[in-house]
């Protein structure tokens, strides 16, 4: 898009393309927060009411607790990737191609 180019903004939001990526990207993004957000309480639900299995160590005096906390940023960085990863793949491309169209129609 260039930025001379006008674009109706309206128009795009009642495109049933764009209505169609919304609808697709919200249920992609609340599927990955809700994954998130059950492995995030995962940690102090199993540290209550899981402790032996939480106190088993598993090299010196590191134990599953420690790893499982740890492995959260792994979660983080993983849903980092798989997003971006769609929305280069899908969701970009299809926006920039309503982007387009309307800015030619303009």
């Amino acid at each position: 898009m260039l930025p001379s180019e006008v674009v109706d903004w309206d128009a795009i939001i009642r495109d049933p393309r764009f209505q169609s990526l919304h609808r697709r990207k919200t249920l992609f993004l609340w599927g990955l927060m809700a994954i998130s957000v059950v492995y995030y309480f995962a940690l102090p639900i199993g540290a209550a009411y899981y402790q032996d299995l939480f106190k088993i160590k598993v090299w010196g005096v590191i134990n599953i607790a420690l790893l499982f906390a740890l492995s959260q940023f792994v979660l983080a960085w993983v849903v980092a990737f798989v997003y971006s990863r769609r929305a280069g793949r899908e969701f970009d491309q299809l926006a920039a191609q309503i982007v387009a169209d309307h800015a030619r129609e303009a």
